[in-house]
């Protein structure tokens, strides 16, 4: 993910588009923003009519050299939306104590994203951090064997490790561990270490439902009474049962996120939710929104 102070510092002047207060459904919770330039985005307040005519009131502003604007829209089919709700929308042009708070806030909202490790640089393990790249989490993916970890192209950071159950016990409260390794052993001990914890948003191991079980004899032969009921094994295998690493990867990062954020999602959800697509609108009104 691009990181807000990468998108400021190779920009002019930059309108922050918020959402201040949200009544009924909408794409986006109040807090959300973008950030606009006169040609580029960062950010989203959820896509659609909404973003797009909020985007270009701030590139209005931008042209005219307004400081500050208000919209309060009806997300209904005044403008092509079919949400139910209402929004609250505050407009700034950001001057440099602007430019640093939103840095700050930024900074301190990745400081807070859970981690993910993954244990296994071979060809499921390269795949899925070339997604988890892309999502709000701090990817480790970790190997024993240097050129593994050499052929991984994705913008996360890389460990090597002779004893990785370690890292599994050094990593913070609620991260989650998916076990890919080269080594069925080696699984069994990072998949155990991720359940001694307790504390784990996910754990998932590579492999059948033949390796479940004998996973779970392991466990009992170790002579632990420890649960394994919090493991997922196969992983992605409720998604998809294509075996081609790329496709486990997307199987996979779908199951991760979807246990990171559910109580998250489950705490904003609201008590009737209801559809939040944009209508269809006349083809030349379609043709002319870049964001629909």
């Amino acid at each position: 993910m691009r990181p807000l102070e990468d998108f400021l510092a190779a920009q002019g002047a930059v309108v922050r588009v918020a959402l201040d207060r949200v009544r009924g459904s909408s794409p986006r919770e109040a807090g959300a923003a973008i950030f606009v330039a006169s040609e580029d985005l960062h950010g989203t307040i959820g896509g659609g009519r909404l973003e797009y005519m909020a985007v270009a009131r701030a590139r209005e502003m931008l042209e005219t050299g307004v400081l500050s604007d208000r919209m309060d829209l009806p997300l209904g089919p005044e403008i092509g939306q079919c949400c139910g709700g209402r929004v609250e929308i505050t407009l700034t042009r950001m001057g440099r104590g602007d430019r640093r708070a939103a840095c700050d806030r930024a900074a301190r909202a990745r400081a807070a994203w859970p981690e993910v490790f993954i244990f296994g640089a071979g060809h499921v393990g390269r795949a899925l951090a070339d997604l988890m790249q892309h999502m709000p989490v701090r990817t480790v993916l970790v190997d024993m064997r240097p050129e593994e970890l050499a052929l991984c192209s994705a913008q996360v950071e890389t460990r090597l490790a002779v004893l990785p159950e370690a890292l599994v016990e050094a990593a913070a409260p609620g991260a989650a561990f998916v076990v890919a390794t080269h080594d069925h052993g080696l699984d069994f001990l990072v998949t155990d270490a991720a359940l001694a914890r307790g504390d784990a948003g996910y754990v998932g191991l590579i492999g059948s439902r033949t390796k479940r079980a004998k996973f779970d004899r392991w466990v009992r032969q170790t002579g632990e009474a420890r649960s394994t009921e919090g493991l997922t094994c196969p992983i992605g295998a409720g998604l998809s049962r294509d075996k081609r690493p790329e496709i486990i990867a997307a199987c996979v990062t779908a199951e991760v996120m979807g246990a990171l954020t559910r109580e998250d999602t489950a705490a904003r959800a609201p008590r009737h939710p209801t559809p939040c697509d944009s209508m269809e609108r006349p083809r030349a009104a379609v043709r002319e929104d870049p964001h629909g």
